[in-house]
């Protein structure tokens, strides 16, 4: 599991990313993204989040979205980025989901 920046977005892309390719290196290729704390995205911050999901497919692993509040559900339905991940109300229910 990992927790996004309070900020998803171009100035916060590239420690995020660094901080999960990490993860990814010492084998990790199921993870669950807990967005509850962040508030705000730019096309920066949610191309990544594409990027990650399509990494971590072909290293035959899956993202999973967990916590987003109101305005980041609305910025996934607007960008239907809710068709394209799998997303969950709670960390339980997101790593559940693995079995």
């Amino acid at each position: 599991m990992a927790h996004t920046p309070d900020e998803l977005t171009d100035e916060t892309v590239s420690e995020f990313m660094g901080a999960i390719a990490e993860n990814i290196e010492s084998g990790q290729v199921n993870l669950v993204l807990q967005m509850d704390r962040s508030d705000t995205y730019d096309s920066v911050g949610l191309t990544s989040l594409v990027e990650l999901q399509e990494k971590l497919r072909g290293l035959g692993g899956t993202l999973k979205v967990s916590g987003l509040g109101s305005p980041g559900r609305q910025i996934f339905e607007v960008t239907r980025l809710d068709h394209r991940f799998d997303l969950f109300d709670s960390v339980i229910e997101a790593v559940s989901s693995f079995s």
